[in-house]
């Protein structure tokens, strides 16, 4: 304790140039922490903006950069195949919408429509009903489900639509279910539209020729989701004949993310690097104060090593000043840094996805305190040793 003391009164002592000295580490230590929290935020936002759809599902659609993608249309009996002979898909139905004109009484509006099952792609809670029953797939039952936007312009008196009669074109159907609002954020992906009717109806009502240029699957629980994508992927071309024109790719949650994730922690790791060249700044810097504290100390030093001071002592006193500096520069960039990815998180981030993520705290505090300890052993280690090796005669006579 009595050492602490001494090195914050010899810090507080040459405040400007401590300050300045600790300038480097704060930086570097601010940066490093900020982008950890704003990587840990902006993963977390991505997920919430994804949230909505089902973690064992995907779209897959003809790669557009291929010759010609018309080549690789989906044939709606090449789905049927898919769902009876992919291990794993429970169900495969077409994707994308179809505006249309959608009326209540006075209230009409050109909505998107789009087909969906009993086996639901986007896993959203109900304000109002449920979901669709595998009976009203089966049987193209003329029944639908409204999202919270398509509700609110419908029946814009509120209430309750269950049981309520809406046209949707020349056809009229009976709401079974209205999804709960979104989150607030100007990013939420719903992959559907705005009314949903059982899938089999849309083909019937919407989808002419047979085919389609995008499909969604849902699989089991227990399907391995990459192995599955890669088999559908492969009997897709089998039906096609292996036409090496017949290219696809697909979208998840998962991949989504992680592609997300890999991007942050090359950004991590460049501005870990900008925080490595300022912590090798900052180690200079407290090298250098502590050496010139050693070179005005050295009678203070003679004087103590004269009354009985051992090396050991010496060698600790100026090891907990370069401690205490390197710790008190960690901690004010600690501060700094959670303060920016908390704000960014807070006040920009949320208001994209409606999502923050919880701050790492573990994470910014174990970053820290390796850089204080880093620091403190590189750069504060010599000028402990030079001043706990200064021969007390030689520096009683220093002036």
């Amino acid at each position: 304790m009595p050492y602490l003391e001494e090195a914050f009164r010899v810090l507080l002592g040459n405040k400007v140039r401590s300050l300045l000295t600790l300038t480097g580490l704060i930086i570097g230590v601010a940066a490093v922490i900020a982008i950890q929290v704003l990587g840990n935020g902006m993963a977390g936002a991505v997920s919430g903006a994804l949230g909505t759809l089902n973690d064992h599902a995907f779209i897959l659609f003809p790669n557009t950069q291929q010759g010609d993608f018309r080549r690789a249309a989906i044939r709606l009996s090449e789905l049927d195949d898919i769902k009876a002979t992919v291990p794993g898909v429970v169900e495969a139905l077409p994707a994308g919408q179809t505006r249309d004109l959608v009326h209540v009484g006075h209230a009409q509006y050109r909505l998107g429509v789009y087909g969906d099952s009993d086996q639901r792609f986007n896993i959203v809670p109900f304000s109002q009903g449920a979901a669709f029953t595998p009976e009203d797939v089966s049987a193209k039952a003329k029944v639908c489900i409204l999202t919270d936007a398509a509700y609110k312009k419908l029946f814009p008196d509120g209430g309750d639509a269950l049981g309520k009669s809406i046209y949707v074109g020349n056809s009229r159907f009976v709401v079974v279910g209205v999804q709960a609002p979104p989150r607030t954020g100007i990013l939420n992906a719903t992959f559907g539209g705005d009314v949903a009717i059982p899938y089999t109806a849309y083909i019937a009502k919407y989808i002419r020729g047979g085919t389609i240029f995008a499909a969604r699957f849902v699989l089991s629980d227990d399907a391995p989701l990459a192995e599955t994508e890669a088999a559908v992927i492969k009997r897709l071309r089998e039906l096609h004949k292996n036409d090496k024109s017949a290219q696809y790719q697909t979208f998840d949650k998962a991949s989504f993310a992680s592609g997300i994730g890999s991007i942050f922690g090359a950004m991590t790791m460049i501005v870990g690097l900008i925080g490595a060249v300022s912590l090798l700044v900052a180690g200079i810097g407290i090298m250098n104060i502590m050496l010139v504290s050693v070179t005005e100390r050295t009678r203070e030093i003679g004087v103590r090593k004269a009354i009985g001071a051992t090396r050991t002592q010496i060698l600790a006193q100026f090891f907990i000043e370069a401690l205490a500096l390197s710790t008190v520069g960690c901690l004010i960039g600690l501060v700094i840094g959670l303060a920016i990815g908390w704000a960014v998180n807070t006040y920009a981030i949320v208001k994209i996805t409606g999502t923050i993520a919880p701050i790492p705290w573990v994470q910014a505090t174990i970053i820290a305190v390796g850089f204080a300890t880093v620091v403190t052993l590189a750069f504060g280690t010599y000028p402990a040793y030079r001043a706990a090796g200064l021969d007390p005669i030689e520096a009683l006579r220093y002036e």
